[in-house]
């Protein structure tokens, strides 16, 4: 069973989209959808910088564009979706809950609204790297903060205010080792409730198609079915915690054997390759992995 998968922030690289772009279809699609929301996605995914494309307002767009694009160069049908954080956007476009245009513009205000939710108050977020997950997610709270990210693999995203993240920092869970990220908030907190409303707005004016396969969500791992309810969840999870981890596990219990991940691969992969080595998978990066991704999907069984 084939299962395709679509990165969230953090997975952005510079030069991201070029090689795609080179294909005249989906370079007139990308410059569409920039008049669409009036960022110049076309130049943030070929020229701009580290800095320039870490900003969230211009991440996410870019990371749902690059999903979008490489999985209609893929052109192939998997029996189960799923996409971390911001990723869940691109999923519900793939499994047709919503349009390409519409995942376009609601992740535009969702980077948009983000942005300025972080701006309200200082925060941010620690990757939190090995120990034991029940003593990890303890010395989190104890720090005041919360378990924001889930990813599994030994990996649990702590976010919250710069002094709980500094006494994290200053005592880790044993075995384990604190790294700070570098984003301007404490995303999947409740930090970003002033984001939530007006994505709301913007989601329930959207039209919502129920999906055409498997769709998980980062609430809980679960299968939804429904389309409203699978965006509903979209947009509460701005402002509440992504278990990946469930995902994953979901994907194993399901019978899932084959995994592609979308551009900007690579994040996603290599977490699946530690909590669930049984799985095989595939970072499509670049046109030049086409060939080879279709001969993956052959033999995991895509439409």
């Amino acid at each position: 069973m084939l299962a395709i998968i679509a990165p969230g922030q953090g997975a952005q690289i510079p030069g991201m989209l070029s090689a795609w772009l080179k294909d005249s279809t989906l370079r007139d699609t990308c410059a569409a959808w920039s008049d669409e929301i009036g960022i110049d996605l076309l130049t943030l995914g070929t020229s701009a910088n580290a800095d320039q494309i870490k900003d969230t307002a211009n991440a996410q767009p870019l990371i749902v564009a690059a999903g979008l694009l490489s999985f209609k160069a893929l052109g192939i049908t998997p029996s189960v979706f799923a996409g971390h954080s911001v990723g869940e956007i691109t999923a519900a476009s793939l499994a047709n809950i919503i349009s390409e245009l519409d995942a376009i513009k609601i992740v535009h205000a969702r980077g948009f609204e983000m942005a300025k939710a972080a701006a309200i108050a200082p925060a941010g977020m620690s990757a939190v790297l090995g120990g034991h997950r029940g003593a990890v997610v303890a010395a989190i709270t104890a720090a005041g903060l919360v378990a924001a990210n889930e990813n599994g693999a030994g990996q649990i995203v702590a976010a919250g205010s710069l002094e709980g993240l500094e006494k994290l920092a200053a005592n880790p869970p044993e075995g384990s080792r604190v790294r700070a990220l570098a984003v301007a908030g404490a995303f999947h907190t409740s930090y970003m409730q002033p984001a939530v409303e007006p994505l709301r707005a913007l989601v329930a004016s959207t039209h919502v198609h129920d999906p055409i396969a498997a769709i998980l969500s980062n609430k809980e791992g679960a299968k939804v079915t429904n389309g409203r309810e699978f965006m509903d969840r979209v947009v509460a999870q701005i402002a509440n915690p992504v278990r990946w981890d469930l995902c994953m596990s979901t994907l194993k219990s399901m019978g899932v054997t084959g995994i592609i991940e979308l551009a900007p691969a690579g994040t996603l992969v290599g977490l699946l390759k530690r909590a669930e080595p049984e799985i095989e998978t595939f970072a499509l990066k670049s046109p030049d992995d086409l060939e080879a991704s279709h001969t993956f999907a052959a033999k995991h069984g895509s439409n």
